[in-house]
């Protein structure tokens, strides 16, 4: 039973990567994968129990087996869910509300949703601000690229003129598509880099935004 449900969550993730279903669809699947991990996890444990030191039974292998394969489906569902319960309900994150850069290659561009994000994001992550410094702005675009490139997310564009990058970075499971445009400003002491970084679909990301626009101007800052 372990090893259906992994097949079954793997029959989940890959079918939405090959476009076989939508995100709803492949979020049921992966529903009864978690369903058939429980109750393997369940038989593992008591044929563990049964097998155990001085046990009348057999098997400890085999029930260790199943709950190192039902173990990790539950989890990850656990955390998918906890995770929606604990970030704000908002998928557009960017360092300036104000004037949030804006995107112009990346597939259906949207716009920022506007006041009411803005409120929520500043009540929830509070230490997200553009990042200043006293660098040319050739030096700063080249080494935000680079970190790009590090990270491993997808360039959509590069313009060095207009000091604006945008890229996509996709989820190791599923590959979800987040959308990313980096602002580059000349000040009279420096520039000011400004991210914005936005899901593709859904109404909620789970925090994963605001930990990619941390990541970029810790690595940027360093």
């Amino acid at each position: 039973m372990g090893i259906v449900a992994m097949l079954i969550a793997a029959t989940s993730i890959v079918g939405y990567r090959l476009v076989w279903w939508r995100q709803l669809k492949a979020f049921d699947i992966f529903g009864w994968a978690t369903f058939v991990a429980i109750v393997a996890l369940l038989f593992s444990i008591y044929a563990i129990f049964k097998a155990r030191p001085k046990g009348k039974y057999r098997g400890l292998l085999l029930g260790s087996l199943g709950v190192i394969l039902s173990l990790p489906i539950i989890a990850s569902t656990f955390l998918f869910k906890y995770s929606a319960t604990i970030y704000p309900p908002i998928n557009d994150i960017s360092t300036d509300t104000s004037n949030p850069p804006v995107f112009w290659d990346v597939p259906n561009p949207t716009e920022y949703p506007g006041v009411k994000v803005a409120l929520i994001q500043k009540e929830s992550y509070p230490s997200l601000h553009p990042l200043k410094l006293s660098i040319p702005p050739k030096k700063a675009f080249s080494k935000a690229l680079k970190i790009v490139k590090e990270k491993g997310w997808k360039i959509i564009s590069a313009d060095k003129e207009d000091g604006r990058i945008e890229a996509v970075s996709s989820s190791l499971l599923f590959g979800f598509k987040d959308e990313i445009v980096i602002r580059i400003v000349p000040e009279d002491k420096g520039v000011t880099v400004d991210l914005r970084s936005r899901s593709r679909i859904g109404n909620i990301d789970r925090g994963a935004n605001a930990r990619r626009i941390k990541s970029f101007i810790s690595a940027f800052a360093n």
